[in-house]
């Protein structure tokens, strides 16, 4: 038996009644005509202020958040460390926020975050989002190399800021940083400026991490010019390296904007993407991989990579990462085997994190093979408790 059939490890953590809630989620995301319209309702009942939040709470907020706060997370991070051997990575998944007010305190949350992990082992990475830290359309501006007004170059400097501010803290705390990545028309700016954090803070090893959407055909290229750089200003790379969360939005904006679509052909050109990138990086020993990844054949191959190169299990250059609510086979099957392995743990208030969720259960409906998969392993498991 392959390990990640093994059901018993993947839901030990979960209760009977966790067990029916997941199946009956995920036979809900399944049916995609379900899910547009189950999205399009919610969304419109959050906005008009309908009683709701009770039942989100209940069924598919408490499946893939820890809760509104950080505290409302401790019960789950600790049961994941101390019975499933899964570390957590505290994600505040709020979107969308477009006043400087919003951006401080998403800072002063971040700086919260890094001294709780410097407490915790159980949660070895902080994380954010670069529009957590400014507008959207700044990055975008700068990205296309449009010239800024005084007030935007001074509002670009505060962004800066804030960015410089968690990766020196992560850096004096030794709590390595995940950046995420975002649409590809804002993700120069970012990128540049992740780049010029990674040649300050990881000169000894890394601590700054940026993250590669293989689903975009240039990632190849960027991380083989990034590694060149870093090879010449001697400082080290670290990666969070995925399939990408954006694929519809990029399509339709490169067609209805005239200009040629920067994601891959087809699912296929994306794994094989993917699978080059993470083979890169366990190649060349000053960087450091954190996989995102559901997908089982990337993991296998992760493994045998690892074995390859003389990279122990547990060794902090490699990571293994999984969505909080998914894949629990891939997860809890390979910490089993002593690997690595970090949940990404959603948390913030149930009206400003369901932009989030509803993202998750539309990737869920898109990505072939991704919900029968969980459905089938759910079903066995349910099976063997005889529910």
């Amino acid at each position: 038996m392959k390990i990640f059939d093994n059901t018993e490890i993947a839901f030990s953590l979960k209760s009977d009644s966790q067990l029916e809630r997941a199946y009956f989620l995920f036979r809900m995301i399944q049916n995609e005509p379900m899910v547009k319209i189950g999205s399009a309702v919610t969304n419109f009942a959050l906005k008009a202020n309908l009683p709701i939040e009770r039942l989100i709470r209940s069924t598919v907020f408490d499946h893939f958040c820890g809760g509104v706060t950080e505290d409302d997370c401790i019960p789950i991070i600790d049961n994941m460390y101390n019975n499933g051997k899964v570390h957590s990575v505290l994600d505040y998944s709020v979107e969308g926020k477009d006043e400087e007010a919003s951006f401080d305190g998403a800072l002063e949350k971040i700086l919260r975050i890094i001294t709780f992990c410097e407490e915790k082992k159980s949660i070895p990475f902080a994380v954010f989002k670069p529009s957590g830290f400014g507008r959207f359309a700044l990055f975008q501006k700068i990205s296309e190399e449009k010239e800024l007004s005084i007030e935007e170059q001074d509002e670009w400097l505060r962004v800066v800021t804030r960015f410089n501010k968690v990766c020196k803290l992560a850096h004096e705390k030794d709590v390595p940083l995940l950046i995420d990545a975002e649409e590809s028309w804002m993700q120069t700016a970012a990128d540049d400026l992740i780049e010029d954090l990674m040649e300050t803070y990881n000169k000894e090893k890394a601590i700054v991490f940026n993250t590669l959407q293989m689903y975009k055909h240039d990632r190849m290229e960027y991380l083989k010019g990034l590694h060149a750089r870093a090879q010449e200003k001697d400082f080290y790379i670290g990666m969070k390296v995925v399939r990408g969360a954006y694929m519809e939005k990029e399509r339709e904006r490169a067609q209805e904007k005239g200009y040629p679509s920067p994601i891959c052909k087809d699912k296929q050109a994306t794994d094989d993407n993917y699978n080059e990138a993470i083979l890169y990086m366990m190649e060349h020993p000053k960087m450091a991989l954190f996989a995102g990844t559901h997908n089982e054949e990337s993991s296998y191959m992760l493994m045998e990579l690892a074995k390859q190169y003389g990279v122990k299990e547990n060794d902090n250059r490699l990571w293994f990462g999984q969505l909080f609510g998914m894949s629990d086979h891939i997860s809890y099957n390979l910490a089993n085997q002593g690997y690595n392995v970090a949940k990404y743990l959603p948390f913030g208030p149930v009206k400003d994190v369901m932009p989030y969720l509803i993202r998750r259960a539309e990737e869920n409906t898109s990505v072939a093979g991704q919900t029968s998969r969980e459905l089938t392993l759910l079903k066995v498991e349910r099976k063997r408790r005889k529910l």
